[in-house]
């Protein structure tokens, strides 16, 4: 049996965008699987939220939001640090771009290597890469919570830390007028978990009972489409929450009988792929996010960094 091709090296064909009013002056690209974007009206000023992977993705998007808006960009918001999400950020021509003080170590750590192991990863989102003039570094960080008046009678914009998840440093985006939440690659709505850079356990307990907490009546996932109404934003964290815990579940049922990385990754998918299987990137993101998880359970606190050969090394140890 040939073995599968590498992560989404083989994913080339290109997925339909879909814009959406969500409220007032608050806008959602989602695009079937691929990463999410979106942008906040303020009286005379916008925020936008990530960045996507080059500047030229990125001006695409923002071609689309020119349709309904041309107030400039203020703040650039960067929910992490993984190249997909942050190396457009030039197209955006932004004041002041703001993450965690978190993501902004993690850049200064990793970014290199996350830049070179995503583009190997993702060939398709990095459209014309040579456009990329380097790394995007926050110009404004927090730790716990920012607010951002939206001027006039549009309210605030409150970024929070909901803690360790996807990354050490995620953030999201609350509007509590509208309850409206961006929340990045803490949530997934109907699209497989990207976990290789993950704290599983705080992201599956504290992390999205925080996110949880909220209440939004809408939410924007880091992939997927947009979740609206209570029920449906309560089932994407459901979501989320179930596959973390199969996760950490079989990758600990696996160490405990003294298996291999490699029965753990079976079990694990074995356990995954009925419900979860035919969602985007699943088989993309699998080895990588087992890997983590094993390290992490291994007493392993924080994620090894991924390299390009580090990528094809545990790819090629858990395919068949």
């Amino acid at each position: 049996m040939a073995q599968k091709a590498f992560a989404s090296s083989a994913d080339l064909g290109q997925k339909e965008q879909t814009l959406e009013v969500l409220a007032d002056g608050v806008y959602a690209l989602t695009a079937e699987g691929d990463p999410n974007v979106g942008a906040i009206e303020g009286e005379d000023f916008l925020v936008c939220f990530e960045a996507l992977a080059t500047p030229v993705a990125a001006r695409e998007w923002l071609a689309r939001l020119r349709e309904h808006t041309d107030k400039p960009v203020r703040y650039l918001v960067l929910s992490h640090y993984h190249a997909v999400r942050v190396l457009g950020a030039s197209a955006f021509d932004a004041e002041v771009i703001v993450a965690h003080e978190n993501t902004r170590a993690l850049v200064a750590e990793r970014g290199k290597e996350d830049w070179e192991s995503e583009f190997g990863r993702m060939p398709r989102l990095a459209k014309n890469a040579a456009s990329v003039p380097g790394l995007t570094w926050p110009t404004l960080t927090f730790s716990d919570r920012l607010t951002i008046d939206l001027g006039g009678d549009r309210g605030d914009l409150v970024l929070r830390y909901c803690g360790r998840g996807h990354t050490e440093g995620d953030i999201v985006a609350w509007l509590p007028r509208q309850k409206v939440l961006f929340a990045g690659d803490l949530v997934e709505a109907e699209a497989a978990l990207y976990t290789g850079d993950a704290f599983h356990r705080d992201w599956s307990s504290s992390t999205l009972d925080r996110v949880r907490e909220f209440g939004a009546e809408a939410l924007i996932g880091g992939r997927g489409a947009v979740s609206k109404g209570r029920d449906a934003v309560d089932a994407a964290i459901a979501q989320t929450r179930h596959f973390l815990e199969v996760m950490i579940r079989e990758v600990g049922a696996a160490r405990q009988a003294g298996g291999t990385l490699k029965d753990a990754f079976e079990r694990t998918r074995a356990a995954l792929v009925g419900q979860y299987g035919s969602w985007p990137i699943f088989e993309h993101c699998l080895p990588f996010d087992v890997s983590r998880l094993w390290d992490e359970l291994s007493g392993i606190e924080r994620p090894v960094i991924w390299t390009a050969e580090r990528d094809r090394e545990v790819w090629n140890q858990l395919q068949d």
